[in-house]
């Protein structure tokens, strides 16, 4: 299984060209062991969309029901666990509450994050595709 970053869930749904042909084989390749989204990114995209930075094509609860029960989705829901090690990251992180959970969550599932979110990508102490 992998977790997918906001940003790369939002594409994959769109089927969005912004998917890199790796994002995409990596994607399928996982998709036989399940392609995991934190549910905080069901509200980072709820924000997005309400603050006007985020353009979906069908309103939000409806684009939120495809997208969640989309094949090989699979949520995790945000854990006491999850939300504590969100706070206890070692070393350098930013502090985005929503990224600080989705990189808790990698590590607490010990999961490999999919992102091109370069602020995660440099931080050392999680495993990025």
């Amino acid at each position: 299984m992998i977790l997918m970053d906001t940003h790369i869930w939002v594409w994959f749904a769109d089927e969005s060209g912004q998917l890199t042909e790796q994002h995409r084989q990596v994607i399928k390749h996982h998709r036989v062991d399940g392609l995991a989204v934190s549910v905080i990114s069901c509200w980072e995209v709820a924000k997005l969309v309400e603050y006007n930075r985020l353009k979906l094509a069908c309103p939000i609860e409806e684009w939120m029901e495809i997208a969640t029960t989309l094949p090989s989705v699979q949520l995790i829901e945000l854990t006491p666990r999850i939300a504590i090690t969100s706070t206890k990251l070692p070393g350098n992180f930013h502090r985005d509450p929503v990224d600080q959970t989705i990189v808790a969550t990698a590590q607490v599932y010990g999961l490999e994050l999919l992102t091109v979110d370069e602020k995660i990508l440099k931080y050392n102490h999680v495993r990025t595709v």
